[in-house]
């Protein structure tokens, strides 16, 4: 545009000039030949001049057509003018400069996307909205969300147990640090920090589940206290039973009234004594317990004889057990009486939750279905007494913990013991309007 402004200016005023010459010297032929021939070298100059002096302009709109088109690769070339060729080598420098930091954002963009997709940690991204802009294949897994991208945390929920636990991530802020837990029971570590965006803050989640972490710490606290107790607890149990034995040879030297109360005393002390030695025995048989030696098990025929034992017992009761769905599954590894007792200790909870609950129907149902890679056993109980407890599920499978009363904590213990030693999953949970224990045997 300038350019053209700049040509009719010249030529504007070059034609103006060669009519006054040609009015004044109309009379000196040769001086108005040698004016005007001089004026259309002038005019020559001046384009030149103009174009030479546009000609950075040029360059400076090609430059600007390379950076709108994004084509950092290219160069432009030389004029063969130093001043120009200065400025062209700075064009040259900015695009090498471009090139290489948009190389290494894009290298850097794919080694963070394939790190947040081989990590098992959750991590979302939020825009300025709130709602989720990025999420790796952790946090779709980890937190059971439902297309997440373009919703905010609350609304991508894919179950009740992740709509509790996206609550409590909602609501944390940024620079928080927190140990939730969800209906469950399994907990999780969260952290909600920020970043800026084009001078905006905007927020990201991580979060990653340290149930087997916490259990394993767990354990090995339950291990060392369990076993300090039992050496205690033993030692003085066996040094007061044999106090007790001794005390009983002054019963002859009492009188025969006050003889009988005397052993009957003794007697009751060391009953009570007996049964210290045995609830301390009890947890320390869990503590002990081998490792699991692994034979084909036929799962489905080792469910039949323990419902075939419990059979007059929940017939007293009035509790229906029976199956509701028995799949072929073939034989598995594992160590048969290890699984045999803890599934003895799993109906032996629904028979005391049934008899206890006061819903209508009193029954138990086994289903055994068939999978790839192994079984699911679900032992479903009426009772449904874990939908009015108000601590988590897996706090139940803690030693001392009990919700029964009277109860010591050991026999769910004792199940999550054996099951974690084999290497099963399994799950405590309340739903529709009955109890499941479920167990998933890997062949």
């Amino acid at each position: 545009m300038i350019r053209r402004q700049l040509l009719v200016y010249l030529l504007l005023v070059h034609a103006a000039l060669l009519v006054l010459a040609g009015l004044q010297l109309r009379a000196s032929p040769l001086l108005f030949v040698g004016v005007e021939a001089l004026l259309l070298a002038s005019l020559a100059v001046g384009i030149r001049l103009t174009g030479r002096a546009l000609q950075p302009l040029g360059y400076t709109e090609k430059f600007r057509d390379l950076l709108t088109e994004q084509n950092y690769s290219a160069r432009l070339a030389a004029s063969g003018a130093a001043d120009l060729d200065r400025l062209i080598e700075v064009f040259n420098t900015m695009l090498a400069t471009l090139y290489r930091e948009r190389l290494a954002i894009g290298e850097q963009r794919g080694f963070l996307e394939r790190l947040l997709e081989a990590t098992p940690a959750a991590v979302l991204v939020f825009d300025f909205d709130g709602a989720v802009s990025l999420v790796n294949a952790g946090a779709t897994t980890l937190l059971e969300l439902n297309s997440p991208l373009g919703r905010r945390l609350p609304e991508a929920a894919g179950s009740a147990r992740s709509a509790g636990l996206l609550a409590q991530l909602d609501a944390m802020h940024a620079g928080d640090s927190a140990i939730l837990s969800d209906l469950e029971g399994r907990r999780y570590r969260a952290q909600k920090g920020q970043f800026f965006d084009r001078g905006f803050a905007r927020h990201f989640l991580m979060v990653e589940e340290l149930t087997a972490e916490l259990e394993s710490l767990e354990h090995a606290t339950y291990d060392k206290l369990i076993r300090v107790l039992a050496h205690e607890v033993n030692n003085t149990v066996a040094a007061t039973g044999s106090v007790l034995d001794s005390l009983l040879f002054y019963r002859s030297q009492l009188q025969d009234a006050d003889g009988v109360d005397f052993a009957t005393a003794i007697d009751a002390v060391k009953r009570r004594n007996t049964s210290l030695g045995e609830f301390i025995e009890r947890f320390t048989r869990v503590v002990k317990m081998p490792e699991p030696e692994l034979r084909p098990v036929d799962v489905a025929a080792m469910i039949d004889d323990i419902a075939w034992l419990n059979r007059e017992h929940c017939k007293r009761l009035g509790i229906e057990l029976a199956w509701t769905r028995r799949d072929a599954v073939p034989a598995l590894p594992m160590d048969g009486q290890l699984i045999e007792q803890a599934i003895i200790n799993i109906v032996k909870n629904a028979i005391e939750a049934v008899d206890a609950g006061a819903a209508p129907e009193r029954r138990i149902e086994l289903s055994l279905a068939a999978q790839p890679d192994g079984a699911v056993l679900t032992i479903s109980d009426s009772g449904n007494l874990l939908a009015g407890q108000q601590a988590p599920a897996r706090q139940l499978f803690t030693p001392f913990f009990s919700t029964k009363k009277g109860g010591q904590g050991i026999g769910l213990m004792f199940v999550r013991e054996v099951l974690s030693r084999h290497g099963f999953g399994f799950r405590l949970a309340a739903s529709g309007g009955m109890t499941r224990f479920e167990i998933v045997f890997i062949a």
